[in-house]
């Protein structure tokens, strides 16, 4: 029997998965069969975007669960994100409707605005996804205002083309200036969150606003070895963290699912990813156990303010957490 994840409910009444799979880093070649797979063990939240390049797969995936009878589309939460190059006004409706395309739905269930920052457009037959550089390892900016880019997507919700709104990589200053315009108020803040860089006021700030928060990189270093940050800042990859092990060992648990419920037992939603069917189920299997108030706070103990997802890491001079 497939399990399944408890869900939170957003501001507009809409039922939100509280562990869902997140479908950064999975490959082309790999992402339809790991989407299925994924349906049947039970996730029903999908979180996609243009810049993972890989929505066209993650749809094949879907038809094929939905062409089996698996599940309906009704029972899918389907999230994707508007990339930085396309938040001028007059692009964000048509590239919506090019990753609905893509997905082969007619609506997203969330769509994010990916980052609070606006490139200069990249027509998609010219470079898609088209990544932060407008050319030659140069980043043009766009002259566009958040506050247009976000009323852009309240038309799109208006519309019914997306279920809710969602913001991503948003501080607590900008979520304050977003409050000055919305007609809707985001239903979702995504950001970084594990227990190297916790951001409680912020989670506090959308707490007191109704905003669901929903943490990627969970598991810290891990997604980002490739960049040595964690050697750089003498930070052990989690899953080997004494703390973690300790608490996973008295819960006969593994560090991943004690990473993930220090999160779910707190409100927030996650969106792991694992390629091994075993993990897959572990993941999603989360809620089944609760943490002591004692490990929760041995936990945000380990706080260290250390961000891996910064756009200088990967060479983009934009210091948005600056």
């Amino acid at each position: 029997m497939a399990l399944s994840s408890p869900t939170i409910k957003l501001s507009n009444g809409k039922e939100m998965p509280l562990v869902g799979f997140g479908l950064w880093k999975v490959t082309n070649e790999t992402c339809a069969d790991t989407v299925y797979n994924a349906i049947k063990t039970g996730y029903r939240l999908f979180d996609g975007a243009c810049d993972y390049g890989n929505e066209t797969e993650a749809g094949q995936g879907v038809k094929r669960a939905l062409d089996e009878g698996l599940v309906k589309r009704e029972d899918l939460f389907i999230v994707s994100k508007l990339w930085n190059s396309f938040h001028d006004k007059e692009q964000v409706k048509p590239i919506c409707k090019k990753q609905l395309a893509d997905w082969g739905v007619d609506y997203f269930d969330l769509f994010i605005i990916h980052f609070p920052i606006a490139l200069k457009y990249v027509a998609p037959e010219v470079r898609y996804p088209p990544g932060f550089f407008y050319e030659d390892k140069k980043v043009e900016l766009s002259k566009t205002s958040l506050e247009t880019t976000y009323q852009a997507m309240e038309e799109l919700y208006d519309e019914g083309l997306i279920k809710a709104i969602g913001i991503s990589n948003y501080t607590g200053t900008l979520l304050l200036d977003v409050e000055r315009y919305a007609r809707h108020m985001p239903h979702t803040l995504q950001i970084e969150h594990h227990p190297y860089l916790v951001q409680q006021d912020l989670i506090d700030l959308c707490k007191s606003r109704n905003i669901a928060v929903t943490a990627y990189s969970s598991f810290g270093p891990q997604s980002f070895l490739e960049l040595n940050l964690q050697k750089a800042h003498d930070a052990p990859v989690l899953f080997e963290h004494k703390d973690i092990k300790s608490i996973a060992d008295k819960h006969n648990k593994t560090p991943a699912q004690v990473l993930l419920r220090w999160a779910t037992q707190r409100g927030i939603a996650v969106i792991p990813k694992s390629n091994n069917q075993s993990r897959l189920a572990q993941n999603l299997d989360v809620c089944s156990f609760d943490l002591t108030e004692e490990e929760i706070k041995t936990i945000n103990a380990m706080d260290r303010g250390l961000r891996f997802n910064n756009p200088l890491n990967y060479g983009v001079p934009i210091p948005i957490f600056a």
